[in-house]
């Protein structure tokens, strides 16, 4: 996953792939003169693969910029081998420059931690400004929602907060107004929806259904699922895309399709369309996209992008 802010580009990724989940450690490759060249590294204290870690493996890095603070943000999950490969902490690494990494401060420990996810709110006249939130789920306790704000930078964490649904693969989004919109699966991935805070992560709304998800599973035990990727522009519109066979005959293949907000709170969303790769006959599928949008409200569409589990 990558961020960028001014002429500097973060990217965050798993380093030393484990079969069975996870990674030997994070990794980081930053770009300061707008992709022209790059420095890379590990990111320090998190994994004993990296000489002072305490866990075993980590994974799920999303990246964030906290204009307030001005620290680059980087969100991790850690993993513990006893008793099965599992989800044992988020922690999120600061950095000033993009370069030099301080180690992990604790955003949450406990059960069978998932699918984490950070923002921060970067809009000056926003009420929250300077706020930034994790999402993730506690797949121990049924996939729980878990949402935690830090107003310092990404040193100390707010406990966890939920609306008592069963989710997966969240994404956070900031509104210019400090709204956040986070666009998501429920528990089994049959349906995309959206839960928002008006009031800066001191309470979260109620999840909308956007719609139910139809998804063909793909050939060769490939490793995916219909999990959203979701971008919001300059006006405060956001926009999701995931995997979904509604448009294909006899549901036979995936097409990426897409729906965006109507109103401020994300409780409102355009009808499904599907994103025109290539005709419906083709028996090609499609899964695991990745959306980017600028602040013109131009739209970009890749796959693949993230893995549907640890």
């Amino acid at each position: 996953m990558a961020f960028s802010n001014g002429s500097t580009i973060v990217s965050a990724f798993q380093v030393g792939r484990i079969y069975d989940g996870g990674a030997c450690a994070i990794g980081f490759a930053t770009s300061t003169n707008n992709g022209t060249t790059w420095t890379n590294g590990l990111l320090p204290g998190i994994t004993k693969w990296t000489g002072s870690g305490p866990n075993d493996r980590a994974t799920d890095a999303s990246v964030a910029y906290d204009a307030l603070h001005g620290v680059w943000l980087i969100s991790s999950l850690t993993l513990l081998e006893a008793g099965g490969v599992h989800g044992n902490s988020v922690v999120t690494s600061r950095s000033t420059d993009g370069l030099t990494w301080s180690t992990p401060f604790t955003t949450a420990t406990g059960g069978d931690l998932d699918k984490n996810w950070i923002v921060c709110d970067n809009t000056a006249s926003s009420s929250f400004y300077g706020h930034c939130y994790t999402e993730w789920d506690n797949h121990g306790s049924g996939n729980l929602l878990q949402m935690s704000t830090s107003t310092d930078g990404g040193q100390t964490w707010s406990a966890p907060s939920t609306n008592n649904t069963g989710v997966i693969g969240g994404q956070p989004l900031v509104r210019p107004d400090g709204t956040v919109i986070v666009p998501i699966d429920n528990a089994n991935e049959t349906a995309i929806g959206a839960f928002n805070s008006t009031n800066g992560g001191t309470s979260w709304s109620a999840t909308t259904t956007i719609a139910t998800i139809s998804h063909h599973t793909v050939a060769g035990s490939l490793r995916e699922g219909p999990l959203p990727s979701a971008e919001i522009d300059a006006t405060g519109t956001v926009y999701v895309v995931w995997t979904d066979c509604r448009f294909r005959r006899s549901c036979k293949t995936n097409d990426l399709v897409i729906s965006h907000s109507l109103n401020s709170t994300g409780t409102s969303w355009s009808a499904v369309s599907r994103v025109p790769i290539d005709a419906t006959t083709s028996g090609i599928d499609h899964f695991i996209p990745g959306l980017a949008v600028n602040k013109l409200s131009l739209i970009h569409i890749s796959e693949p992008t993230r893995q549907a589990e640890i």
